[in-house]
């Protein structure tokens, strides 16, 4: 920015809102409006994990329940709202919202579990990277903050385009079913 005298100025000093469009701070925006529909629908709230939704599959057959890979302590499925194809999430079995609540067997678990998923995903689908990560609290963007959980997301260069954005579609070619098939069957034996 230059101040009056065209001479370079550290500081951006704002005189109307409007001025804040043409400010670079650097980073690009990715509007996702198609979240909103989910992040704003009810969620699971209570203590006990009633309606939980990481509380209730792991009752399910592994087929049914998406569920990719059982541990003792933690298991991993599908995610019902993918942002990419093989997303998937590494939960504790036990209804617990905060990393510091796992246990050190949890939280062993639980980073083994993610390990071998991105193996699983690498050997299945052959990404360029991953997104992974967890949003804990609802502030902070977690769609289910009662129950930890950690996303794994396989990217791909250029797998981001105009139709989630103006469609309010996102274009998965896929099933959840055919993509946890080839999560199972290339995830690692023991020892790996």
């Amino acid at each position: 920015m230059t101040d009056q005298n065209g001479e370079a100025s550290s500081s951006v000093r704002i005189e109307d809102v409007d001025d804040l469009v043409h400010v670079n701070d650097g980073f690009q925006r990715l509007w996702t409006p198609h979240r909103m529909a989910y992040i704003a629908g009810e969620k699971p709230t209570d203590e006990a994990g009633k309606g939980c939704p990481f509380c209730t599959a792991p009752d399910k057959d592994d087929a049914e329940g998406l569920i990719v890979h059982r541990g003792e302590l933690c298991y991993v499925v599908m995610n019902l709202f993918p942002y990419n194809p093989g997303h998937v999430l590494v939960c504790p079995y036990r209804h617990v919202s905060r990393y510091v609540d796992l246990s050190d067997e949890e939280t062993t678990e639980f980073t083994r579990l993610t390990k071998q998923a991105v193996h699983a995903l690498e050997a299945a689908s052959e990404p360029h990277g991953f997104n992974i990560g967890m949003n804990q609290g609802a502030v902070a963007g977690a769609g289910v903050a009662a129950h930890l959980h950690q996303h794994v997301v396989p990217r791909w260069a250029g797998d981001m385009n105009f139709l989630p954005i103006v469609g309010q579609t996102k274009a998965l070619p896929v099933l959840l079913e055919d993509t946890r098939a080839q999560i199972v069957a290339s995830w690692p034996s023991a020892g790996q």
